[in-house]
């Protein structure tokens, strides 16, 4: 349970494949997280907008239309501080297109565990593993 007098950080999950979305959003709430869904790089730019910027995002790199890399880039030009967490089965292309990651990025190969997920959303939100159920 998160602590009572702040709320849980809540966390966008972006993926094109809804039964992705639906185990890591899950995975996430067991870890004390809130968590809003997008099906794409387009549809997460219009989350953010109605709703402003999330704690973290945990983005897929390989998506149609735009890649998760792009979507990572867009999002800091509103929010240079966005913590942003990408997903990839395939993490040698990531560097193929990055080279390398900014300050608050990480990346997590798929497939990934609850603990994996859990702790690499932690580590990126407060610098430690327990999450914000351990009362930060």
């Amino acid at each position: 349970m998160t602590d009572s007098r702040r709320p849980a950080p809540h966390i966008l999950i972006v993926d094109d494949e809804e039964s992705v979305r639906e185990v890591f959003a899950r995975m996430l709430a067991h870890s004390g997280y809130e968590t809003s869904e997008a099906s794409d790089g387009e549809d997460a730019l219009r989350v953010v907008a109605a709703r402003g910027p999330f704690d973290a995002y945990v983005i897929d790199m390989s998506m149609p239309t735009m890649s998760g890399a792009e979507l990572g880039r867009r999002l800091r030009l509103d929010d240079p501080e966005a913590k942003i967490l990408y997903c990839t089965g395939y993490s040698d292309r990531l560097f193929e297109e990055r080279g390398t990651l900014w300050e608050h990025e990480a990346f997590i190969d798929k497939p990934v565990t609850l603990d994996s997920l859990g702790q690499a959303v932690s580590l990126l939100l407060f610098g430690h593993t327990r999450g914000p159920k351990a009362g930060d």
